[in-house]
């Protein structure tokens, strides 16, 4: 197992708040790396906001019944400044530390697949998933029959793995229609090509056609079996006279 050198700086702080249905505690990761930022905000061990540096704005990870506070406006401009920040502190600790050791790690995996089984017609979600890259982030790109998807998109920030790489997960909003062919296009700076994933949405077979077949071929033996005991029934009788 290779061991990673993490080359990124971290600030956290923690506050506890009352409120009427107990003790909750509030707290944020503030950190960055050569190539990314990181700024997100916890309540009792659950991410409720996050600064997503790629598309310019913060992410709401709050639940639609959940109440959404206001506070949270300006928040990414905050984010914005503290990456900043965190990039002046870094190359300050570079020049102390006569600098880090620089290591590159492609993704060692990347797999697409559907959150539910398929149904033509009915809205589903394609999952993206990448690990093992060294450092964070990787962009990822949806195509829809290879035209560029921004719509119905979205990705997690960069999560550790335990060998000191990174995992990520994009998700894609979707209508299955048959024939439509999706690419989750996956780069890095430690790739030279960008990695494609491709899933094809398959035309499904209507429910009746595989069933109507076997039911009609037992309806007309049942028929042929109750003709044949009714013919043999009157041959019997006819014997008898």
């Amino acid at each position: 197992m290779k061991m990673k050198v993490l080359v990124l700086l971290l600030v956290l702080s923690s506050v506890p708040c009352v409120s009427a249905d107990g003790l909750h505690e509030t707290s944020s990761v503030s950190g960055c790396s050569d190539s990314d930022g990181e700024d997100v905000l916890i309540l009792d061990d659950e991410v409720v906001w996050y600064a997503d540096f790629y598309y310019q704005r913060g992410v709401d990870s709050l639940p639609a019944f959940a109440d959404h506070p206001h506070w949270k406006e300006g928040m990414y401009e905050h984010a914005v400044v503290n990456k900043q920040i965190c990039r002046y502190n870094l190359k300050m600790a570079r020049t102390a530390l006569k600098d880090f050791p620089k290591q590159r790690d492609a993704p060692s995996s990347v797999n697409i697949y559907t959150t539910l089984n398929v149904e033509i017609g009915v809205q589903n979600s394609l999952i993206c998933h990448v690990t093992g890259f060294y450092p964070a982030p990787v962009k990822v790109t949806w195509k829809k029959n290879i035209k560029k998807v921004v719509e119905g998109t979205s990705i997690t920030v960069p999560l550790s793995n335990k060998d000191g790489s990174f995992s990520q997960t994009s998700k894609l909003d979707f209508v299955p229609k048959g024939g439509d062919v999706y690419a989750c296009i996956v780069e890095h700076m430690a790739l030279t090509q960008p990695i494609t994933k491709v899933y094809a949405v398959e035309d499904v077979e209507p429910i009746l056609g595989p069933i109507l077949g076997p039911a009609i071929f037992c309806g007309v033996g049942v028929t042929v079996g109750v003709f044949g005991v009714a013919a043999g029934i009157f041959l019997f009788i006819r014997g008898k006279k």
